[in-house]
């Protein structure tokens, strides 16, 4: 099972110290447990802890290896994370989901090269945990700026997540990361290995034998070797440690009723008949038309504010009179504003538009960051060759650029529209904009199958990391669930199931206090990756300089 290091051996398999990593086969079955160790970290599984040991287990599985067995052991761990991750994806069609969880898996492959140069620094677990904040960074903008995977957004029910409001996101996921790292450190020293793991090669290709780390109270080669392990330990207590980070002060916060309105879209099984524009937004006004019976019958408070979810209406209505007469219908029985998701024409965007009674719509947010394959099409012209994807998305969206804040009374409402809540600064941009209340309005119908759940759950997780990130309460609404209404803490006030009709209503504290992760913003990201590079850096010249010829004549 275990490969032992043999000099003569040490050029082909990257061996060092006592134990030179496992055989190619074990390698692989690491990385896809630690790929679905990852996986199931996240919902709908929700195993918070698994994420440090996704990569504890990928460290384990590069030490000893080639670079071009790095590359497939990391296009392992990348196909066993994304593609069931990303499963949901299957609503719109298969190929979709394959193409991007393959360009997702191949882009995670290249990047574990780097980590396994990274191996090679005394530094090394602190490195890894820096490569898995910058594969993120480059992930979320690049080829397709897709958010989903990062280990920050599996916490949002552990004891850790308070540290979001300390650095962010970027923050949460070095220290998951460093926890799974220092655990494999401690992992390979049992099993006899150096410290670092990857002896940079000497002259002649070779790689020369480290003594391995012995106990912290028994000589080197003992087989309890206590400094690691101690070292592991304390590291995760640290990190645990989180929950009891004061970082929630919104004690005598004023605090107003609202509402989030889960209308349901037919439970068809097929895409085009799930959104059926008319019988959607008509959905959303008989729920609300229930809520306004609730409220004049004393059963529940007047909301301050009703959400409507992302494409309550798809059809403009401005140009519709019968979906004009809908919502204002329905905001006429409730009597109160309400931001309604809507799709508008010349050009065709995505938008939270506030309706006031009195007056009508008013103020719009369009949405800024589109979802490839569903508001936009990569590539439409290869695509269009050989599918008919294209046409249900026949005109791409056009994006929105600006921050909008809306003023409903007291409330200063801050929207961020479904794919949106998992990118760290668009959300942040309302809170700095002045917003004291989140709204993220989502139309998970696009890529929820009947009787299944994923994505929904997925973006409460973000939505609940955000939360407690910025220190705001957030109204999140969806068309088919999981609608809920979450606190600052980032506890669920109110919750509704999935594929139903639902009314969620709750008091919510109305914080204008900023996080010293809002504060600081994205630079806790920008300092990990530079020093990464960095250090990725050293390690290609540390590598270079003892195998020059230089160094050899010199020996």
């Amino acid at each position: 099972m275990i490969s032992q290091a043999v000099p003569a051996s040490g050029a082909k398999t990257g061996r060092a110290g006592a134990f030179g990593g496992f055989r190619t086969r074990w390698a692989l079955l690491l990385c896809l447990a630690g790929g679905l160790a990852v996986f199931a970290s996240f919902p709908p599984l929700g195993a918070w802890p698994l994420a440090a040991a996704g990569p504890g287990l990928l460290v384990v599985a590069l030490t000893g290896r080639s670079l071009r067995g790095s590359l497939g052991c990391g296009l392992v761990f990348g196909v066993a994370l994304f593609v069931p991750l990303i499963s949901w994806l299957s609503n719109v069609a298969w190929y979709a989901w394959f193409g991007l969880a393959g360009a997702e898996a191949i882009l995670f492959a290249v990047f574990c090269l780097a980590q396994r140069l990274l191996l090679e620094l005394p530094c090394w677990p602190a490195a890894v945990a820096g490569w898995w904040v910058s594969v993120e960074a480059f992930r979320d903008r690049w080829p397709y700026a897709f958010p989903w995977g990062r280990l920050a957004m599996s916490q949002s029910a552990a004891p850790d997540v308070r540290w979001v409001a300390v650095g962010g996101a970027p923050l949460l996921t070095f220290l998951v990361a460093l926890t799974g790292a220092m655990a494999a450190r401690a992992v390979l020293c049992c099993l006899g290995g150096s410290d670092p793991p990857q002896t940079p090669p000497a002259p002649g290709g070779t790689h020369p034998p480290r003594p391995p780390l012995g106990g912290a109270f028994g000589p080197p080669g003992s087989p309890v070797p206590l400094w690691p392990a101690l070292g592991a330990v304390v590291t995760a207590g640290l990190v645990l440690a989180g929950g009891l980070l004061p970082v929630d002060p919104t004690g005598g916060a004023p605090t107003v009723p609202v509402a989030a309105i889960q209308g349901d879209v037919p439970h068809a099984r097929n895409l085009p008949q799930q959104l059926n524009d008319t019988e959607v937004t008509q959905n959303q006004a008989a729920a609300t038309l229930k809520l306004a019976g609730e409220v004049k019958a004393g059963r529940l408070p007047a909301p301050d504010l009703v959400v409507w979810p992302e494409n309550s209406t798809s059809i403009d209505p401005r140009e519709d009179p019968y979906i004009y007469a809908d919502i204002a219908g329905a905001m006429g029985a409730i009597g109160r504003p309400m931001l309604v998701g809507e799709v508008l024409d010349n050009p065709q965007r995505n938008v939270g538009q506030l309706w006031v009674p009195g007056v009508g719509p008013t103020a719009i947010y369009v949405k800024r960051q589109l979802v490839p394959f569903a508001e936009y099409i990569p590539f439409r012209g290869i695509i269009s060759s050989f599918s008919s994807l294209p046409s249900l998305q026949p005109v791409d969206f056009t994006p929105g650029h600006q921050v909008v804040v809306f003023d409903v009374g007291q409330i200063r409402l801050g929207d961020v529209i479904c794919y949106e809540v998992g990118f760290d600064n668009l959300v942040r941009s309302e809170v700095t904009g002045g917003a004291n209340l989140l709204a993220v309005q989502s139309n998970d119908a696009d890529f929820e199958i009947d009787g299944q759940v994923g994505e929904s759950e997925q973006q409460t997780a973000m939505a609940r990391i955000r939360a407690v990130e910025s220190d705001r309460a957030v109204v999140y609404s969806s068309t088919t669930g999981e609608s809920s209404i979450i606190a600052p803490d980032g506890a669920l006030i109110s919750h509704s199931g999935i594929w139903r009709q639902a009314i969620l209503d709750a008091r919510v504290p109305l914080v204008s206090y900023r996080t010293l992760a809002d504060r600081v913003g994205a630079w806790p990201e920008y300092v990990l990756v530079a020093l990464t590079v960095l250090a990725l850096g050293f390690a290609v010249t540390l590598r270079r300089r003892l195998s020059s010829p230089a160094r050899v004549s010199s020996t």
